[in-house]
């Protein structure tokens, strides 16, 4: 069996191709990718050397629904993420199976014996163009413009525009203005913030605390071998440090 895996988080790619091997040493994986644009471009050349797919949601220039508007695309596929809001849209394509992150290997295996039954049957995985359009079409999203913030006693809002970065300590989270420094507290966690409510094009989540925006950044330069160092246009109090696991992405996103 030859697989595909399209993940843009490095250690989630690797976990998956361990699990994979786990389950059957002679399983190949082809290929490992992080974007929409290098993944159909593979998908061309190589067509007929897949047998299976495992596709993450989201990917680093986009979601990876947009794989089968650039490409023809007729291979099983099992979709792996963390975010359960498209599960239904998923099978909408036929997907063979949808793993929750972090995956578990139970749940792989049951994926893979159930790839190993349906092939048993000869039976076609199809993708309608026309679904993926209107897939597409209603997963357009309207991101938060502002947010209501406490400012002592009394509350006031804040436009997105406005923010320089996102800092969460001791689950509390604050936004800090531009230009001002000033901290607020907003009623959200960074993973809503993160995952659901900001534009992804214009905030990025460099580790376990901060959330960036694009436009703030002064400079980047290398931390360690493995990680970058950022400095924002206001000051912050602490070192900003881009996790080596999010260095990659970091980097897709900064060039996309």
């Amino acid at each position: 069996m030859n697989v595909v895996i399209v993940e843009d988080e490095p250690l989630a790619a690797e976990r998956l191709s361990g699990l994979i091997h786990q389950y059957d040493p002679s399983v190949k994986v082809l290929e490992e990718f992080d974007t929409v644009k290098s993944t159909a471009a593979f998908i061309d050349k190589h067509n007929d050397d897949i047998d299976l797919l495992f596709l993450d949601i989201q990917l680093s220039d986009g979601k990876c629904f947009e794989i089968f508007q650039k490409t023809e695309c007729y291979k099983p596929v099992v979709f792996t993420t963390a975010y359960d809001e498209y599960m239904l849209d998923a099978f909408k394509l036929n997907s063979l199976d949808y793993l929750l992150k972090p995956v578990r290997f139970e749940d792989l295996k049951a994926a893979l014996e159930r790839y190993k039954k349906i092939k048993s049957e000869d039976r076609k995985f199809t993708v309608d163009p026309e679904t993926i359009r209107n897939l597409l079409a209603g997963n357009t999203k309207a991101y938060k413009k502002r947010f209501l913030v406490k400012f002592g006693k009394r509350m006031q809002f804040k436009n997105v525009e406005d923010i320089e970065y996102i800092v969460a300590h001791d689950k509390i989270c604050h936004i800090v203005e531009k230009g001002s420094g000033k901290k607020y507290i907003i009623d959200h966690t960074l993973e809503e913030l993160d995952e659901s409510l900001l534009n992804p094009q214009d905030f990025f989540r460099i580790n376990r605390q901060y959330i960036v925006c694009i436009t703030c950044i002064k400079e980047i330069s290398n931390y360690d071998q493995q990680r970058l160092e950022l400095k924002l246009y206001v000051p912050c109090e602490e070192r900003l440090i881009v996790s080596r696991s999010k260095t990659q992405a970091f980097k897709n996103w900064l060039n996309a």
